[in-house]
């Protein structure tokens, strides 16, 4: 069953930058929309990704990012209604 998410994103280091839109470019097909700012003062980018998928893809996609060097994610699921 497919369900929606929101995947907040800080990256910290710019080395890992290539990779981070390495494995999002791989999700395209599952990602309804992406935000990015650049926070200057901090040296930082915060992204926002919105994406409807299964829980196993939506899961993986937030390890792999996570694993990256000065990534920070976390991960909202939309609350089905019954």
């Amino acid at each position: 069953m497919k369900r929606i998410a929101l995947i907040g994103i800080i990256v910290s280091d710019k080395d890992s930058v290539a990779k981070l839109n390495e494995l999002l470019s791989e999700s395209g097909q599952y990602i309804i929309g992406r935000m990015g700012l650049p926070y200057k003062e901090k040296d930082i980018s915060i992204i926002s990704i919105v994406i409807e998928a299964e829980n196993n893809i939506i899961s993986s996609l937030s390890g792999k990012l996570g694993m990256l060097k000065g990534v920070s994610v976390k991960t909202i699921y939309h609350k089905e209604d019954n």
